[in-house]
């Protein structure tokens, strides 16, 4: 998976539909996710389209490591961007983190349809959590 300031590097390069098919691209990306994860416990609410998110363990040593997908190629992408942001970092580093200040350079609002970037608090927030949990273990 790209770092967050890679993807940032060439999104501001890019304009419009540009930036979308960057989106796209990034969704397609994403590891794959088996489709015995996409399962009520795992969706996103708040979200116009489908979204999972999914905690791992396989990235170890307490970091964080998500498998996601939408079925939605835009919103997949901006999952990705989410993702890109917490990937492979410490629980406690993404507890503390402001996920939504990572993303601002992105300006999400101002680039997608307010359906589109909706669910966005409710990914942060259930990325989070998992890692508040497992910072307190």
């Amino acid at each position: 998976m790209r770092s967050l300031d890679d993807i940032l590097e060439e999104y501001e390069f890019l304009e419009g539909d540009e930036r979308y098919r960057l989106l796209i691209e990034l969704g397609r990306e994403l590891e794959e996710m088996p489709a015995a994860l996409k399962t009520d416990a795992t969706l996103v609410r708040g979200c116009s389209a489908a979204v999972w998110v999914y905690p791992t363990d396989t990235a170890g040593g307490g970091k964080l490591h998500f498998l996601a997908d939408s079925n939605a190629a835009i919103t997949k992408g901006i999952v990705a961007l989410v993702i890109s942001a917490v990937q492979d970092r410490p629980a406690t580093e993404v507890a503390a983190m402001d996920v939504m200040g990572a993303l601002s350079p992105f300006d999400l609002k101002n680039q997608l349809s307010s359906n589109r970037t909706q669910g966005v608090p409710n990914m942060i927030a259930l990325v989070q959590e998992h890692a508040a949990r497992l910072a307190a273990a």
